[in-house]
């Protein structure tokens, strides 16, 4: 059963290929009620999740199995008090209660905030201060109870806690709560313009962006699905992602059940890629999608797995180099397609499914978008030269699937909407054929091991050490990461710059900040380069390398 067809019209060229793509829905189109339950409803038994994790343990659950348990938990938070509008973070790495609570939190009208385990607690402290959440849902491992107390008790926040799977000192277990409840839930009432969903992500200045996506949100992952990740009803589509990041969305839920695939989940902490090809091959994954860092690893294993099953694969997130697509697909048989989206958006340009693959191009504009690459003076660029890639509305107002909002920063959103296009930030050129190639950031971001990182985040770190004068971090090219993380340091000036001391800074950082942030390389330098405003020309330091 393929829901999908009720929300959308498209059209096709005289070859096949998708030509344009326009969505359509009532104004209360909620996920859980009209996906979710609709599925239940007809086709009970069809198969949403396969989860599996390392200790051995298997879960499958149906379309039927979702509806029930996510109207139960729905029950629970009804229970405690929760009502639509408020927020809930759920910090549950890849277990399978995340489908339960996510389904749930959207039937109710509840904000959804999704974060990754990885956080520290100050990471944790300005997420609950600055979106305000009324509750939170984690997991018990991996140190998460403890830093989120601790975090809930610097917040002076009044939150709600659950834990899931284990009963943990100072939360409810959701799990408990959940087998009391009814499973059966009246429709509650939603708007299609409400908020729905959070995603936190790293910008060049500051704390990390909050941004909201509203109910149309998942419709728009349509796209993302079908044409991208190539997903076909009662296929089983792997997105390695962690429920934190906003690929989660993009692969592990919204697009996937639309058109009718099963959505694959292993739930592991350390990454491994001969793991991961080995639940390919046992479970008989169709459909894959996976950053460039997987890939990266992946050709460099010894006896590569052959994976049969395997129809199509995708990915995205940062540049890859010619030599591990050739790699990938001489030992896979198998063509790697790329994509390109934000946080922001869902899926503007790819690799699609109907058109040419051309190694190295980020593909062609989704025909759910009107994308263009747009010069300093808002003019679409000629063929060859260099633009931002912007979203140009054909006629005024909002568009499903790019931001809503960011949280407490209305400037920051008009921002991005300057001029009524939508800014990426991110700059490519296009050729005659009307691929895009990309260029590279506007801004500072770094983007390692499939991660964004914002350099203010390291560099605010950096400055509480007592030894640093002054420092600035860029990404620099790694081999497997894509980029790494490097601070160019000045030292007070009786300090030496030393080995041991290049050691301790990186520690002194490292144990503040989430994995993922980990500074790697220290250079110690005298000067920095500047603007005559003062401000640090980056460029330079990146070129340097």
């Amino acid at each position: 059963m393929c829901v999908y067809k009720k929300y959308c019209h498209e059209t096709f060229d005289e070859a096949g290929r998708l030509t344009k793509f326009a969505l359509t829905y009532p104004q209360n189109f909620n996920f859980g009620y009209d996906v979710v339950d609709e599925i239940a409803t007809a086709y009970p038994d069809k198969r949403a999740l396969v989860w599996y994790n390392t200790n051995n343990e298997e879960r499958v659950f149906s379309f039927a199995d979702i509806k029930r348990y996510s109207n139960k938990v729905a029950n629970v938070f009804l229970n405690a008090g929760l009502k639509r509008g408020d927020k809930v973070m759920v910090i549950l790495k890849r277990h399978y209660e995340y489908w339960f609570v996510a389904v749930a939190l959207h039937k109710l009208g509840i904000v959804l905030i999704p974060a990754t385990h990885m956080l520290t607690v100050d990471d944790l402290v300005y997420r609950i201060q600055s979106s305000q959440c009324k509750g939170i849902v984690c997991s018990p491992y991996s140190e998460v109870p403890g830093k989120v107390k601790e975090a809930v008790k610097l917040a002076e926040a009044d939150c709600l806690l659950w834990t899931v799977q284990e009963t943990t000192d100072g939360f409810m277990n959701l799990n408990e709560q959940m087998f009391r409840c009814m499973d059966e839930l009246p429709r509650q009432e939603t708007c299609v313009t409400d908020p729905m969903l959070i995603y936190y992500t790293s910008g060049t200045t500051g704390h990390p962006k909050g941004v909201i996506h509203d109910f149309a949100y998942p419709l728009a992952h349509i796209m993302t699905s079908k044409y991208w990740h190539q997903a076909v009803d009662d296929g089983l589509h792997f997105t390695i992602a962690e429920i934190g990041w906003s690929k989660a969305s993009w692969g592990k839920i919204y697009g996937q059940w639309l058109v009718g695939t099963a959505v694959m989940v292993c739930d592991f902490d350390n990454f491994d890629p001969k793991y991961i090809a080995h639940m390919i091959n046992q479970y008989n994954v169709t459909t894959f999608c996976a950053p460039p860092t997987f890939f990266r690893y992946f050709v460099l294993l010894k006896d590569l797995p052959q994976m049969p099953s395997l129809r199509h694969v995708a990915t995205g997130g940062e540049s890859l180099s010619p030599d591990v697509f050739k790699k990938f697909h001489e030992i896979t048989g198998l063509v790697l397609h790329e994509g390109y989206g934000q946080s922001e958006t869902t899926m503007l340009v790819g690799n699609i499914k109907g058109y040419d693959y051309v190694e190295g191009s980020l593909g062609v504009a989704s025909p759910q978008y009107n994308v263009q690459l747009l010069g300093p003076d808002g003019k679409p660029v000629k063929v060859g030269e260099v633009g931002e890639i912007c979203v140009v509305p054909a006629v005024d107002g909002h568009l499903p699937g790019i931001v809503r909002g960011y949280v407490n920063n209305d400037e920051q959103y008009r921002q991005v909407w300057r001029g009524g296009v939508f800014h990426t930030g991110d700059s490519a050129w296009i050729d005659e054929n009307q691929r895009f190639w990309f260029n590279g950031r506007f801004d500072d971001i770094i983007k390692t091991g499939g991660f964004r990182v914002g350099p203010c985040e390291i560099e605010n770190v950096l400055m509480e050490h007592d030894d640093v004068v002054e420092c600035c971090v860029v990404g620099v090219p790694d081999k497997l990461r894509g980029q790494a993380v490097k601070a160019f340091v000045i030292l007070k000036s009786q300090v030496e710059p030393t080995k041991q001391k290049e050691r301790e800074i990186k520690e002194f950082c490292n144990t503040k900040l989430a994995e993922y942030k980990w500074v790697r390389v220290v250079e110690f330098v005298q000067v920095l380069p500047k603007t005559s405003s003062g401000k640090i020309r980056k460029t330079e330091l990146r070129v340097s390398e």
